[in-house]
């Protein structure tokens, strides 16, 4: 229940409100404390021929050259009250002190004071409000007690017995306002009061203007006087009375039938004095703050200084922008122009404007999709179905939910197809002014958007649900009669097509993509004439100029016609405040269109839309300031010098204060090229390589045009290993390494020379040793064969003599003689014991085997010289059977005797004798 009750007094309240004041005003832009870091009251603004924007503020004097704000403090920190920029010098004025403020090398501020130059005269609580540049090139400082009049290093002071609330020239006469006592003439010393002023006796004097040949008088309470020199009367105007109530601070003139007044209630009023109408910039219209301290316009931009930040507009701006604060009008989706009045479609309901002043249709609450004229009715597509909007009635035509788009019938008078939650709906006008409603069957999806190839052939799509090709009976448009789907390989996604009917071709786009349907071969293609235009949205179109919105990122809008005539609107607040996939273009006439927003409208006024580049020339931009890592650099020499060391980062810091929301175009030419369209004023380089660059700078218009290059040239030392003297100790080294390598190489190939030599000289060594290896070898081996040859003869002259022997002691006894018999015997013994051959055999072998009996008798003494003999044919490793006869004696004789050699030589039973020798 309480949940009903919130919802009925929503919808009365609905009913019930108008958001009042709100009007079409030039974009705001608001700088808060956060942005430029001073204090809260600005009560002082000027700007230098450059447009750069000086600002008294209570913390000090602020700068901001278009692009970065820099507070500057006093010596002593007292507040500025007053500036003026004369020439390179801004003048400014505190407590008890005033002097001026110039530019370095590096475009930072210094302060000069004036105070010394007063003489014979003595501060007392002076607070320094205004700054006055006289007509003879005089500087004067105006208090509230006295003006101080500064020229060629010395001051003057005028010091009247009243308040002085303000100053100024007129008809060639320097003018004071006396506080509540009228107004002044000084000349000299003196002063006069003017005459026929008795109006402005008892009223505080806020501020003086000349306007349309006259003086116009603000007071603080009592609204403006104008005064002609001769009388004083009563400003007649519509404003007045809003200047009384909301307390006058501040007139600037704005132009030739513009003013403007700043109050301290309720804001900035923009009078035009032709049509005696105004428009108000206060907190309902962006203004962040609605006391108005100082205001100033140059060239077109009028600045404001606020009791709690700083305010920048351009008057004359293409774009002008409604915007609701209050959130009761929403998101706007359509917008359409009907009995003289202008009537939206948001996402809470209709509303229009009586004058100035927005309205709510009651009953209308609820998502709006479409408002169209049509057939003399303005018809409103609703999330609760379609109805008929008047500014007093919401009528309900159809019940059908959600009314998307309604389109025409091709040659059907008065008949027109609706896409809605639900499918399509039919309309018809009838001859007496009612509406005939009718569902068509046989289409049930949601349509978003439709279009007609030909009348009988209607095209239909929804962001989610696909597209289609729906045909209908030729007679008959209550029934669909077929519905065609494309599948076919190359086919656009379902997914977020939108459809449009250009120049009888049915263009589809889908993910960013352009597609076209063939009628002749009933397929979907690429659509050529838009492909430069990728990724973006077809906002608008007729039969010339095509409406393109960029991408999320960019959010501009092109408006071109193909063929190289284009135009690219990059007004920030307009790309800030564009609803992605629900923008919408409303084109009343050839020179105004509305686009709608998530919290209002613009408004683009300009004929055939040419006057939206602007043709005044853009400005050039300022060259502030280049810093690397380490230090900042003058851009006022011919050529900066960045060693490479601090080259890592390059900042070059630009601005171009006489343009809102300024874009740039850069160039770097050198050893490493760039080139970009940036919209920031602080331009980086990473790790350039050394040389010399050229950066060029220009301003960039909304149509892609730029300015004039400012140009700058700095160049980057090459790093200490390639500077000069480095290159020559390189080409020293190189030298040096040149003749150390020949050197080493020589060296090398001597050494292998030697190498070789030796090597040479070692192989020739080598084979001479193997060939005598190989003749000793061949002498041993032919010793041996003597030895072994010397040796087998004694064996068988031996064995015969024994065999001799033995046949003599078998026939001993034919033997007649028995001395005969031992002669022949002992010869025998003789010669088997013959040492002859003991001793030829005892020099070969000792020539083969030179120490052996030394070194056997040396480990053996207690050999006998017949041991030493069995030693020596055993290492010739001969058996028993042929040592027996070299011995003499039998082979049971020989091994008795290998026996007791064995014992001698104190051999194991198991060591073999003869391999024990033949290694010895």
């Amino acid at each position: 229940m309480p949940i009903i009750f919130r919802v009925i007094s929503t919808m009365f309240l609905l009913g019930c409100v108008s958001v009042n004041g709100q009007q079409l005003l030039p974009p705001i832009q608001n700088y808060q404390l956060l942005d430029y870091k001073g204090g809260t009251k600005n009560w002082d603004v000027s700007v230098n021929e450059n447009g750069e924007l000086f600002v008294a503020n209570n913390k000090g004097l602020l700068h901001y050259n278009g692009e970065q704000w820099t507070l500057n403090k006093l010596p002593n920190n007292t507040i500025i009250r007053s500036v003026k920029s004369i020439g390179d010098r801004v003048y400014t004025g505190s407590y008890e002190e005033f002097g001026y403020w110039t530019k370095n090398e590096f475009g930072e501020l210094g302060y000069t004071s004036l105070t010394h130059l007063i003489k014979d005269h003595t501060f007392t609580s002076e607070e320094f409000w205004e700054i006055f540049p006289a007509s003879d090139g005089r500087v004067m400082f105006r208090s509230f007690s006295a003006i101080y009049s500064y020229s060629g290093d010395k001051i003057t002071v005028v010091d009247p017995p009243f308040v002085v609330s303000d100053l100024i020239e007129f008809n060639g006469k320097l003018i004071v306002a006396g506080g509540s006592v009228g107004l002044f003439e000084v000349q000299g010393d003196s002063y006069e009061p003017l005459l026929n002023q008795d109006l402005l006796v008892g009223k505080t004097i806020n501020d003086i203007a000349i306007f349309e040949g006259n003086l116009l008088v603000g007071t603080k309470l009592s609204g403006c006087f104008l005064y002609d020199g001769k009388k004083l009367l009563p400003w007649q105007t519509s404003i007045n009375e809003e200047l009384k109530e909301h307390q006058l601070n501040k007139i600037t003139l704005l132009g030739e039938n513009l003013l403007g007044f700043g109050t301290i209630k309720n804001g900035m009023y923009l009078y035009n004095s032709d049509s005696g109408k105004y428009r108000i910039l206060n907190r309902e219209s962006g203004l962040q703050n609605n006391t108005v301290l100082s205001s100033l316009l140059y060239k077109d931009l009028l600045w404001l200084g606020l009791d709690n930040g700083i305010a920048r507009l351009r008057l004359n701006n293409p774009i002008t922008y409604f915007t609701d604060y209050t959130g009761l009008l929403g998101m706007v989706y359509d917008i359409a122009w009907y009995n003289g009045k202008l009537f939206l479609g948001s996402n809470t309901g209709v509303f229009y404007f009586e004058g100035s002043e927005l309205k709510f249709v009651n009953g209308s609450q609820g998502h709006v999709w479409d408002l169209d004229v049509i057939e003399g009715d303005l018809l409103c597509g609703h999330t609760r179905g379609t109805f008929k909007v008047s500014e007093n009635s919401f009528e309900l035509m159809s019940e059908i939910a959600g009314g998307y788009q309604m389109i025409k019938v091709p040659d059907r008078g008065s008949t027109y197809v609706q896409g809605t939650y639900n499918g399509l709906a039919m309309f018809t006008k009838h001859d007496d002014g009612t509406w005939e409603v009718v569902k068509i069957e046989g289409m049930d999806e949601p349509v978003k958007q439709l279009c007609f190839e030909t009348p009988n052939i209607l095209w239909t799509a929804h962001p989610y649900k696909g597209f289609s090709r729906i045909h209908f009976n030729e007679a008959q448009y209550n029934k669909v009669d077929r519905i065609q789907r494309f599948n076919q390989k190359g086919a656009p996604s379902e997914y977020n097509v939108k459809l449009y009917n250009i120049k009888n071709h049915i263009v589809l786009n889908s993910e960013g993509n352009w597609y076209a349907y063939n009628p002749i071969g009933d397929k979907i293609e690429k659509f050529e004439e838009f492909k430069d235009y990728k990724n973006k949205e077809l906002l608008f179109f007729d039969q010339e100029y095509f409406w393109f919105v960029d991408d999320d990122e960019q959010k501009a809008i092109i408006y071109t016609d193909l063929k190289g005539d284009s135009l690219m609107l990059t007004d920030l607040p307009l790309r800030k405040r564009l609803a992605p996939d629900s923008q919408n273009l409303v084109k009343v006439n050839d020179s105004t269109s509305y686009i709608t927003l998530i919290d209002g409208f613009a408004k683009i006024n300009a004929p055939g839309l040419k006057g939206i580049s602007g043709q005044e020339e853009l400005p050039v931009p300022s060259l502030i300031v280049l810093k690397d890592q380490e230090s900042k650099h003058s851009i006022k020499g011919n050529s900066i010098e960045i060693p490479f060391r601090h080259s890592q980062s390059i900042t070059i810091e630009v601005a171009s204060p006489e343009y809102i929301y300024p874009h740039y175009y850069y160039r770097l030419e050198g050893p490493k090229e760039y080139s970009q369209y940036v919209e920031s004023g602080a331009i980086n380089f990473q790790n350039l390589p050394y040389g010399e660059y050229t950066f060029k700078i220009a301003t960039s218009g909304m149509d892609n045009t730029i300015s004039e290059y400012k140009q700058l040239n700095f160049t980057i030392f090459p790093p200490w290993y390639f500077s000069w003297w480095s290159l020559f100790l390189y080409l020293a080294l190189a030298v040096l390494a040149i003749y150390l390598v020949r050197r080493y190489n020589r060296r090398k190939l001597e050494r292998k020379h030697r190498e070789l030599e030796e090597r040479l000289h070692h192989e020739q060594q080598e084979r001479m040793a193997k060939m005598e290896k190989e003749e000793l070898a061949k002498e041993v081996k032919q010793k041996q064969n003597e030895l072994a040859s010397t040796t087998l003869n004694i064996a068988r002259k031996n064995e015969m003599i024994l065999e001799l022997k033995n046949m003599l002691v078998m026939n001993k006894d034919k033997f007649s003689n028995s001395q005969r018999y031992r002669t022949f015997i002992k010869k025998l013994n003789s010669s088997i014991e013959d040492t002859e051959d003991w001793r030829r055999f005892e020099v070969n072998f000792k020539e083969l085997h030179q120490d052996f009996f030394e070194r056997l008798l040396k480990s053996y003494p207690s050999l006998t010289p017949k041991d030493l003999k069995l030693c020596a044919y055993l290492k010739m490793n001969l058996s028993t059977k042929e040592i027996a006869p070299l011995m003499g004696i039998t082979v049971r004789g020989v091994e008795i005797h290998r026996y007791r050699l064995r014992k001698k030589l104190d051999m194991d039973s198991s060591d073999n004798l003869s391999n024990f020798l033949i290694t010895f």
